[in-house]
């Protein structure tokens, strides 16, 4: 079973995390779905945050994982919102069991395939030799050679976690990261549609969405809109936190 944090009374809300990402990322504007009468889902996928690591890695498997959770917890007519992987797997997930969802919401995704783009935050990540026991500032230094920006790295460094006293490591599974990040990028298939009210919120500054891609994303999700949120990248939720929680309420509300 997923690990999840549930906070507050009222319709379930599901949110999934992105790549390398965990629930807590997701904290502070839960918090603010809280407020506004949901009882919100954050969520860890497997083989990120506290939930299980498997070889297993693939959208197939974690669409599965998210209706065995919302079985397990008597969920339905959920709304659900997923962010980058996150996105892809609520596409998938809602296309497969349209009837357990109200409303999607999707953040700077689209349904098509993305080419492998991870490769220097990999290779900063598997730069760093555990076995030397390095501290937080130790590991930031090593993943830095890689990894310029600084929120990349910070995000990076929030799956950082003292496994012993004296021994750090990362909650994520970055074995089958390395073997299976093709997995990341595959595009949702043809086939599947999803009839009910969807939000596709894109960054500005993103290249994620491009409008371009409108055309097929209509195909699949006929009853979607799509918004922008000026002046942020990929990490829109974090950028402007304000405006995202503004744009998803009026959509959910």
């Amino acid at each position: 079973m997923l690990y999840s944090k549930i906070e507050g009374e009222g319709k379930p809300l599901i949110i999934l995390h992105g790549f390398l990402g965990m629930l807590d990322n997701w904290k502070s504007i839960g918090s603010k779905y809280v407020e506004n009468g949901f009882q919100v889902h954050l969520l860890d996928m497997r083989n990120h945050g506290r939930s299980f690591h498997s070889e297993e890695f693939n959208y197939r498997v974690m669409a599965n994982d998210i209706f065995e959770y919302c079985q397990n917890h008597n969920l339905v007519k959920i709304d659900l919102i997923g962010h980058s992987m996150g996105g892809k797997i609520a596409m998938l997930f809602a296309s497969t069991y349209p009837k357990l969802i109200d409303k999607l919401i999707i953040a700077d995704i689209g349904p098509k395939y993305y080419k492998p783009h991870h490769q220097d935050i990999l290779a900063g990540l598997n730069a760093v030799d555990f076995s030397t026991k390095p501290d937080r500032s130790e590991v930031e230094e090593v993943l830095a050679h890689y990894i310029p920006d600084f929120g990349t790295r910070q995000f990076l460094m929030k799956s950082l976690f003292w496994r012993e006293q004296g021994q750090l490591a990362f909650r994520f599974n970055l074995e089958v990261f390395n073997d299976k990040i093709e997995e990341v990028g595959k595009e949702l298939p043809i086939e599947k549609h999803f009839e009910n009210p969807t939000l596709f919120i894109r960054g500005g500054n993103s290249r994620y969405i491009l409008d371009s891609d409108l055309p097929d994303i209509k195909r699949q999700f006929p009853n979607f809109e799509l918004k922008t949120i000026p002046n942020v990248g990929h990490w829109l939720h974090a950028e402007n936190p304000e405006l995202f929680l503004k744009i998803t309420l009026d959509f959910l509300v």
